[in-house]
């Protein structure tokens, strides 16, 4: 049960600093920004970890928390936030 909240919690910080730091506007409630912040800290985690070898990104796959996990959470974040805005990009 401890580790569904600290990765509720995980995803709430990630998801709200990623919103927060992105530019433009990004719908949404608090559902979503959990969900976006759970997604990023796996995908920040996965890359983290794949590219860099980093320990910290590993921790944020795993849902621990340290100032690199969340780091990593909110990188992987705003990158699904990119990849969402060119999938539903609208043609003029």
């Amino acid at each position: 049960m401890g580790n569904i909240i600290a990765w509720l919690v995980l995803g709430l910080i990630a998801g709200a600093l990623a919103k927060l730091f992105y530019p433009g506007t990004q719908g949404g409630g608090i559902l979503s920004t959990i969900i976006l912040g759970i997604l990023g800290a796996v995908v920040g985690g996965y890359l983290g970890q794949t590219l860099l070898g980093s320990g910290s990104a590993a921790a944020a796959s795993a849902g621990a928390f340290s100032l690199g996990s969340i780091l990593f959470a909110v990188l992987g974040a705003m990158l699904l936030i990119f990849l969402w805005g060119l999938v539903t990009r609208r043609a003029v």
